[in-house]
């Protein structure tokens, strides 16, 4: 019998789901923020993905610089565990 089109999509995502490699995020944001995202990357001339990650990693990184290793705020930052 032919799978389902929910069935090949859930199969999909588990493959692609190694541990280690990528993670998916589904999200809603606001029109605002998206249509920011979009000139973004175009202006940037790359894709909204590589646009959200570099966000990400760039505040993650000035947040890390900011702490002291071995203090309370550290351990609070690298706590998270989701």
């Amino acid at each position: 019998m032919a799978k389902t089109a929910t069935q090949r999509q859930s199969e999909y995502r588990a493959r692609r789901d190694d541990g280690e490699g990528e993670r998916r995020i589904n999200t809603w944001v606001t029109i605002k923020a998206h249509f920011a995202l979009n000139r973004l990357a175009r202006r940037q001339g790359v894709t909204r993905r590589q646009i959200l990650e570099q966000l990400i990693c760039d505040a993650d990184a000035a947040i890390v610089q900011s702490l002291e290793l071995d203090t309370p705020e550290w351990d609070t930052y690298y706590n998270v565990t989701q």
